[in-house]
């Protein structure tokens, strides 16, 4: 599921329209009022995030963490995902749907109305800011503490656990520079990070639970 979720996040990616610098207010609205799939591609990126948090949560059930503070550890990281989870459909109501009817209307105003049509489409996308700021900082925190339980329970290779905390590394960084400045270039290299670093260990879990022996075996039923 971990692995799906990213492969269908990446897709949905793929057909974001996102050619204009993103902080080119004007320059992006008429870009997104210009999109028939923005609404579709924005649902599509909703399935893969609850994918991928799917997987996490399946996770922390088979690893079956120790009890004392890894079990604690486990509880946390499995709220911190589905927390990550709500604020993202959140965000994607914001996002996908909000957002592309602000600027349809802007795009389509009549001259005298398109400064106040401009004004509210941007407040949507400062809202936006927001709510993906909050969201990096969760997702974040669920992979950190995913990461340690993984290393901690050592079912399957503890490098998994390192990746999967430096990925979530990556989002508390998207988090910072997103809520500070918004989708600036400052921002690119913690988005490719986290994206190597997700699709890294998603590959390694993926082949780990299916083709591994051992306890990996397990692993593989109980998933």
């Amino acid at each position: 599921m971990a692995f799906a979720g990213f492969a269908v996040s990446v897709v949905a990616g793929l057909l974001h329209a996102d050619t204009a610098n993103a902080n080119d207010h004007a320059a992006t609205f008429a870009e997104y009022a210009r999109s028939g799939i923005w609404t579709a591609v924005h649902l599509g990126q909703f399935a893969g995030m609850t994918l991928l948090i799917s997987g996490l949560l399946v996770l922390l059930v088979v690893l079956k963490a120790p009890d004392g503070a890894m079990a604690w550890t486990a509880r946390f990281g499995a709220v911190a995902a589905v927390v990550a989870l709500a604020l993202y459909a959140a965000l994607q109501a914001v996002d996908g749907v909000a957002l592309k009817h602000a600027v349809d209307a802007w795009a389509a105003a009549a001259e005298p109305e398109k400064t106040a049509r401009f004004a509210t489409a941007e407040g949507i996308r400062w809202l936006e800011w927001g709510m993906r700021s909050y969201q990096s900082f969760v997702l974040g925190a669920a992979l950190l503490l995913t990461g340690t339980v993984v290393v901690g329970a050592r079912r399957v290779a503890r490098l998994i656990g390192y990746l999967m905390a430096l990925s979530g590394l990556a989002y508390l960084a998207q988090g910072w520079i997103i809520g500070a400045e918004g989708f600036s270039p400052a921002n690119t290299i913690p988005t490719l990070a986290g994206i190597v670093l997700i699709l890294v260990w998603t590959l390694w879990l993926l082949a780990s639970a299916w083709f591994g022996g051992g306890a990996n075996r397990g692993l593989r039923i109980r998933a």
